[in-house]
């Protein structure tokens, strides 16, 4: 089996970087298929995350960030012109490396790649949501457009990968006549002995630091918490467009959060607090759930669409909240912070419910699926 994977670059330490080097490192050196990752921008950047020394990598060097300098019919005809150079470059290398499926986690290189004249079979991982438009404070045009655009691919062979069952849905009404799977993450989980340290008074949010973060619901969470409970804090890590803006809102409130950026250990960040909170409006997935639980941390989470609804069994291992009440998401941290017994009893819990996401229990579901696949 030959698999090339299409993405913009892997510079970035995110989490789609991180699932695609475990995935194609897993492929690659437990089943032994051969697997290209192909990228069209990485430049003079180190790589992210490790990759197996049998996985072949190529950049093409096709700058498409830079399409944003332009506006309106020059930027369509810049647009027209990097498609072009991006769709002969990729025609070489995959006539170099011939593959027998072609898998994107970027809607952007639908376009493109469904316009190459090649056997292979075209996949979409889902990791940014469907209707990701729809939920970012983006404008009613810019979501019918998107729409509009994905919709213009239902007469191309394709198959969509959805990591939740919710986005399966939203994907199936966009492409009926198409195959749907759903095929959740895998986790890299804490790999020590150690758990999450239930006598330390601190609480963990790990995410970027963005409007799809629900940045200004866990300020106003962590206000009514802190009034009860003044002598926990709240540790934030990630970086982001919003981080000036909540650096000062915490020093105008007074409040006891620190915020420490993009850390590479994350899981000693973890092993030093007692739960995670996430206060995302829309979750794909949302990797650091069954991370942190792994290190025996409840979660208490906004039952957003659509990643925690199917991590989280609420009152478990964890808390899901409705409706984006903060009120009922301070009252279940209290509740947390108040009973010790309590906390642990679920991160016990948790570190079982990651386990569903381990690489020997999701790994397989990619090799039954590309096994039963018409490849070439």
């Amino acid at each position: 089996m030959r698999i090339m994977y299409v993405n913009d670059a892997f510079a970035i330490k995110g989490g789609i970087e991180r699932v695609l080097a475990d995935k194609i490192n897993y492929l690659s050196s437990v089943y032994g298929y051969d697997i290209c990752l192909l990228t069209a921008n990485q430049g003079s950047h180190p790589h992210a995350y490790r990759l197996d020394p049998s996985v072949k990598y190529v950049d093409v060097g096709i700058s498409f960030h830079n399409l944003y300098r332009y506006h309106g019919i020059k930027r369509w005809i810049k647009t027209r012109e990097y498609d072009r150079l991006f769709l002969q470059c990729v025609c070489q290398q995959i006539d170099a490396f011939c593959p027998d499926i072609i898998i994107t986690a970027r809607p952007f290189y639908l376009k493109p790649l469904c316009r190459l004249k090649n056997k292979a079979l075209l996949i979409l991982e889902s990791h940014s949501s469907c209707r990701n438009a729809y939920f970012e404070e983006d404008s009613s045009f810019k979501r019918l457009l998107e729409i509009w655009q994905i919709k213009k691919l239902k007469k191309l062979p394709m198959m969509v990968i959805a990591l939740t069952d919710g986005d399966a849905c939203e994907w199936y009404k966009l492409l009926p006549q198409y195959g749907v799977k759903v095929i959740p993450n895998i986790v890299a989980f804490n790999d020590s002995k150690n758990e999450g340290v239930q006598e330390c008074k601190r609480i963990i949010f790990v995410g970027r630091l963005e409007y799809q973060k629900g940045l200004d619901d866990l300020i106003k969470v962590w206000e009514q918490v802190q009034r009860q409970h003044d002598d926990w804090q709240l540790d934030i890590y990630g970086d982001g467009s919003q981080k000036a803006r909540l650096q000062s809102v915490i020093q105008e409130r007074k409040l006891h959060v620190n915020l420490w950026g993009s850390v590479d250990r994350i899981f000693e960040c973890y092993m030093r607090s007692s739960m995670l909170l996430l206060t995302s409006v829309y979750e794909p997935f949302g990797l650091v759930m069954p991370e942190a639980m792994s290190c025996g941390l409840p979660v208490v989470a906004f039952d957003c669409p659509y990643g925690p609804a199917d991590i989280i069994t609420d009152g478990v291992d964890g808390f899901l909240i409705k409706n984006r009440d903060v009120k009922a998401f301070a009252d279940r941290v209290c509740q947390l912070i108040e009973d010790r017994e309590l906390r642990q009893r679920m991160g016990q819990t948790a570190i079982q419910s990651a386990q569903r996401y381990a690489p020997e229990r999701i790994m397989p579901l990619w090799k039954k699926l590309f096994e039963s696949l018409p490849c070439k």
